[in-house]
This record gives structure tokens, C-alpha cells and sequence, in this order.
């Protein structure tokens, strides 16, 4: 199962981008939610390498370069757990973000 994040990667890259040079924030100087946002953007880019590495791990194995499965399933299986894992945190981010609008003031 391959999810082309490539899409969500540039479009929050842009819009990290934008955040970051508008705010006027530095390595320096940065908050918490900073620090969070760079971390779902890293997790975000460290998914999609791990999705192209064993997309070319599969193109090298059907072209015949590879003939070692288990390094095939070891790609499949870092793509497979680091997608798990990036959907989890989103969905707990999602249900915080939920819970914090419900909140009365």
C-alpha cells in the first residue's frame, strides 16, 4: 500500500516555508508549536523516503537487479510501519485539535 506523500510534503513545505519567514522565527528562538510543526514536517519527509526507497526496491527486484527478498520486504515493511505510524499521529492531533474546540471559555 504506497501513498504518494509528495503532494502533503510540498504543500506543507510551502506552508511551513511562509510561517516561518513571516513570523520571523530562527533556530534561535523557536516555540513549542515550532518545534512541533518541523517535527510533523520531518516525520512527513522521513515517510515519503522511506515510500520511494522500497518503490525502488521493487523496481529493482521486477527488473531482475535484486534478487534478495529480504531486502524487499525490509523496504516494505519501513515504508508500511513509518505510514502507521505518520497516520496515528495525525489522528491524535486531530482528535486533540477536536477536544480543544469544544472547550468552553
Amino acid at each position: 500500500m504506497a501513498i504518494d506523500v509528495n503532494a502533503v510534503a510540498k504543500a506543507a513545505g510551502a506552508n511551513i516555508d511562509n510561517y516561518i519567514t513571516s513570523s520571523g522565527v530562527n533556530a534561535s528562538n523557536k516555540t513549542a508549536f515550532d518545534k512541533l510543526l518541523d517535527s510533523a514536517y520531518n516525520m512527513i519527509l522521513e515517510t515519503d523516503s522511506y515510500q520511494k526507497d522500497a518503490q525502488q526496491a521493487e523496481i529493482n527486484f521486477e527488473m531482475g537487479y535484486s534478487d534478495n527478498t529480504n531486502e524487499l520486504a525490509i523496504a516494505q515493511q519501513k515504508a508500511n510501519i513509518s505510514l502507521q505510524y505518520t497516520v496515528a499521529v495525525r489522528d491524535k492531533l486531530v482528535e486533540a485539535y477536536k477536544e480543544i474546540m469544544q472547550m468552553t471559555v
